[in-house]
């Protein structure tokens, strides 16, 4: 069981990448007032993050990869299509949640992730 208290969320620079594109898909594809809208739903799911694996929703995904978790960012009333995975690291300075990816709930995630914690950008 993990300590209680609260993590420290940091976004991979992928995860960084996959906001911004998610944002400008659905600002071209819907409107701006709606890529507002949606932008609000993904931060509150990161926000969620600071309880680390334990918060509401998060699972354990180790039919994905050793120590991947994931959380839907639906959530509260707010609907949406894509989910957060991460890892998490307990180091000298804390607890932390890794973001790696923010992705479409229809893409293939293995496909995704990078092959090894070596691979990944730094958060």
């Amino acid at each position: 069981m993990p300590p209680v208290g609260r993590w420290t969320v940091r976004l991979a620079a992928a995860a960084t990448g996959d906001f911004r594109a998610i944002l400008q898909w659905t600002a071209r594809r819907f409107s701006d007032r709606q890529a507002r809208l949606y932008a609000e739903t993904l931060q509150e799911a990161l926000k969620a993050l600071v309880e680390g694996p334990s918060a509401i929703g998060c699972r354990l995904r180790e039919d994905i990869a050793p120590g991947i978790f994931t959380l839907h960012v639906s959530r509260q009333g707010r609907r949406g299509r894509h989910f957060i995975l991460f890892r998490v690291s307990r180091e000298a300075g804390g607890n932390f949640v890794d973001v790696l990816r923010l992705l479409h709930d229809a893409m293939d995630i293995r496909r995704h992730l990078p092959s090894s914690p070596d691979d990944q950008d730094e958060p």
